[in-house]
């Protein structure tokens, strides 16, 4: 795999930071969620973000 640039590396970070406030904040709603399908909706999305948080970083490997 190429190098990455500084740039990248910044951008690589952010989203990866990104992806992993948007799963604690979805799989806090989860949490909140009295409704079965909307805390099922909630954890899906949850899981969808930590599994993106987890393909980008391996762009740092």
């Amino acid at each position: 795999m190429a190098e990455i640039n500084q740039m990248e590396l910044q951008n690589l970070r952010h989203l990866i930071k990104m992806a992993d406030t948007n799963y604690q904040k979805l799989n806090n709603y989860a949490k909140q969620a009295e409704d079965a399908q909307i805390k099922q909706v909630f954890t899906k999305s949850a899981q969808d973000e930590l599994n993106a948080k987890q393909k980008l970083m391996t762009f740092l490997n």
